[in-house]
Order: structure tokens, then C-alpha cells, then sequence
């Protein structure tokens, strides 16, 4: 019983002088507009759990991640890794990859191609078998995400915040913070 005791206490007293160390988390959030320079802002979806309802509601973190390659765009699926060290008082965490582009979904189990819940190889079977049409959209002609930089795609450019709502005073660079 004694050496049961003496035990307890070391570990007592060493675990006072133990300096807690924060493992490095990895995170998947969706990449929304940013007016840091080399920077990304990341929506990160958290399920928050009430006791009283016994339900889980979706609750939204925002996270600034370190981006000087600039690879991830407005509306991507994101792997975000912690820093050990913060760089920045907003920037914790680093880009690690691009899991999904926007637009471009991929199941993961299977690796094929999703459109809507369906499989591309699947809505093609289905267009063979009941006729192909000319409007029909073929995605392997399409062009890769980025044609329309400058044109329709404003994600390239630098944004700031804009905070006033005047409708005289347009400008698709603007983020609204609201």
C-alpha cells in the first residue's frame, strides 16, 4: 500500500511541472472571400450539440490560414492544418490542399465524378440510352476552372471590405462584411 502511495504522488508532482503541448489539428472548411494579402479565410462547419433539445446544430467558425501560393479560390473544399507557432494574431493555421475545386466534386470512395447525386459515367449511360441532345453539357470538352478570370470570375482580383450599401456605387472587387 505504501509504494501505491508514493507513486501517486510523484506522478501528482510531476504532472505539475508538465507544459501542456497542442497536438497539430487538420480541419476541412470552404474557402470564402479574403481581403489578407497571402491569405485565406475558411468556414469551418462545427455541429454544437444542445442538451436540452438533444439535437446538434450547425455552428460556423471562421479560420485565417496561410496561403502564399494563393491555391485555394473563393468557394474550394480545403484542408487546412494548425501552425505550431501563430504567424500572425489572425493567421493560425496553413492551406495543406485543395480536396475539392469548386464545382468539381469527387466521390471519395469510389474516386469517380458526382454531379447532383449522380454519377457522370451514370448520367451518360442514361443520355445514350434515351438520346443524346446538342444542348446536353459535355463535360469532358469543358475548360478547367479559370477561363472566365477577369470576365465572370472576380476571384483573382484583390477585394477589400466595403461598408457602406450604396447601390450608385458598384464594384464587383468589394466584400460586403455583413
Amino acid at each position: 500500500m505504501l509504494d501505491t502511495n508514493i507513486a501517486i504522488v510523484t506522478i501528482i508532482v510531476m504532472a505539475g511541472n508538465i507544459v501542456k503541448k497542442r497536438g497539430l489539428t487538420y480541419l476541412l472548411g470552404v474557402c470564402v472571400p479574403c481581403a489578407k494579402q497571402n491569405a485565406a479565410k475558411i468556414r469551418v462547419k462545427q455541429s454544437d450539440f444542445d442538451a436540452h433539445l438533444l439535437m446538434y446544430f450547425n455552428k460556423y467558425e471562421f479560420i485565417y490560414a496561410d496561403d502564399p501560393e494563393k491555391r485555394c479560390k473563393t468557394g474550394d473544399t480545403v484542408l487546412i492544418q494548425s501552425l505550431p507557432k501563430k504567424l500572425t494574431r489572425l493567421i493560425t493555421h496553413k492551406v495543406v490542399d485543395v480536396i475539392y475545386p469548386l464545382g468539381d466534386i469527387t466521390d471519395p470512395i469510389t474516386g469517380k465524378k458526382v454531379v447532383a447525386g449522380k454519377y457522370r459515367e451514370n448520367i451518360e449511360k442514361d443520355a445514350e440510352l434515351y438520346g443524346n441532345l446538342e444542348s446536353m453539357y459535355r463535360y469532358e470538352k469543358a475548360p478547367k476552372r479559370g477561363i472566365t478570370e477577369g470576365k465572370r470570375d472576380f476571384t483573382d482580383k484583390e477585394t477589400y471590405m466595403k461598408y457602406s450599401d450604396d447601390p450608385k456605387d458598384y464594384d464587383p472587387y468589394a466584400v460586403n462584411p455583413s
